[in-house]
């Protein structure tokens, strides 16, 4: 009997068809392409085990595959802003399939142990967490961390974010009497800080922060912003918790950490696998961009500017202490994975002062000059609102076994 592997209505790039195939190679089916190149015809594999991690297929021999109805759990528009994914409005977000696919591809297992070191928005976090792999998140930003947590961890207090969500709103709500917009948000912040449980109130805490960025950058009423938030937030949170009982979930454990990539707080060969996605910071100020919610949380931007990757000094200085960075990190990568283990880095070329910076050449030349082996090299066309780059390069590292 003939088993057939149709891909997502979606898939319409060059990269997604390759990394549809590499999934499946690693997950450890044989297979041929069907002329149509939207169908796939299966020779050898598990296909329960395909049925449960694939990432751009539908079905597997007539079977529903649960990333199928796994992105159905959405309160978003968006067709990658499903379950927790969406909240809060960050700049060059990954795509949650493609993390998916490439964990497959590196064959992480349930239980083993990914690492991203640059958490970002917390995509990788929560697509190892619903995986059944575990993940450390690190990130020198304290809103990134905040709200990787919130995306892993609203899951765990929803009982407890539904017993106090009216009062939030309620003392939010109330603000409209107040005189000045600067009382408003000191009475909730107020509220907020006082709630126990920090999961909770983190929860609560990117919730104002995202009435910050849409008062900020769209000018809407921050007020209005909370409320409504909180309630969309509380509708993913719920979509989460009913995927997990629906599906049979089995959660991996996350552990986001304030950290550095540049000196990582872990174990020598400790990790069984990296994805990450370097910060573009010479393209993009992730400190500028976000200031009103870092400003919000009580940092001082001067200050935390300094611990940034990438938007320190000026002109070709501000190059050079980004290359010297991300030579350290990768040095930190190099030294956590496991041998015989695999590292994923997903940059793009920037352009600084009108000249192209060509950091993927610099950095795959670097890792290998330290003995990463350059295994795939994708292109990658980016889309989307949120994004500063039209193309960037998955990178697929593996370390090699060390010979004493």
């Amino acid at each position: 009997m003939m088993v057939e592997l149709e891909l997502m209505d979606r898939v319409q790039f060059i990269y997604e068809l390759a990394l549809a195939q590499l999934e499946l190679k690693g997950l450890g089916a044989n297979f041929d392409v069907a002329n149509s190149l939207r169908k796939f015809i299966l020779k050898e594999g598990d296909e329960d085990l395909l049925v449960k991690r694939v990432a751009y297929f539908k079905r597997i021999n007539g079977k529903t595959t649960i990333y199928e109805r796994l992105v159905q759990y959405n309160q978003t528009k968006s067709i990658n802003q499903y379950l927790t994914h969406w909240i809060y409005p960050y700049k060059g977000k990954f795509h949650p399939q493609m993390i998916r696919a490439l964990l497959n591809f590196i064959g992480l297992k349930e239980g083993e142990t990914v690492l991203d070191p640059f958490i970002g928005s917390g995509t990788t976090a929560v697509e190892s967490q619903v995986m059944g792999i575990n993940c450390i998140g690190v990130d020198i930003s304290p809103l990134c961390v905040l709200q990787s947590k919130v995306k892993t961890e609203s899951v765990f207090v929803l009982d407890k974010i539904e017993k106090i969500k009216d009062g939030v709103i309620k003392i939010n709500n109330s603000n409209f009497g107040l005189s000045s917009f600067n009382t408003k948000v000191l009475t909730l912040q107020k509220f907020i800080e006082n709630i126990t449980d920090e999961k909770v109130k983190n929860f609560f805490k990117i919730a104002e922060m995202i009435a910050h960025s849409d008062a900020s950058r769209r000018k809407k009423n921050f007020t209005q912003s909370f409320s409504i938030n909180v309630e969309k937030m509380l509708a993913s949170v719920k979509d989460f918790k009913k995927s997990i009982n629906e599906l049979n979930l089995k959660l991996g454990k996350v552990d986001i950490r304030r950290g550095d990539a540049r000196k990582l707080d872990l174990e020598d060969e400790s990790i069984d696998g990296i994805v990450t996605s370097p910060p573009y910071s010479i393209a993009l100020d992730y400190v500028k961009n976000d200031s009103h919610a870092l400003k919000a949380l009580g940092y001082d931007t001067t200050k935390i500017r300094e611990e940034f990757i990438g938007v320190r000094g000026t002109g070709a200085r501000r190059i050079d202490l980004y290359n010297e960075d991300m030579m350290k990190s990768i040095n930190e990568m190099f030294r956590v994975l496991k041998p015989e283990k695999y590292c994923v880095i997903v940059l793009g070329d920037a352009t600084y002062q009108g000249k192209r910076v060509e950091t993927v050449d610099f950095i795959i030349k670097y890792a290998e000059k330290i003995g990463f082996k350059l295994v795939k090299n994708i292109d990658k066309i980016i889309f989307g609102l949120y994004n500063v780059m039209q193309k960037e390069n998955i990178l697929i590292f593996k370390k090699p076994e060390i010979r004493k």
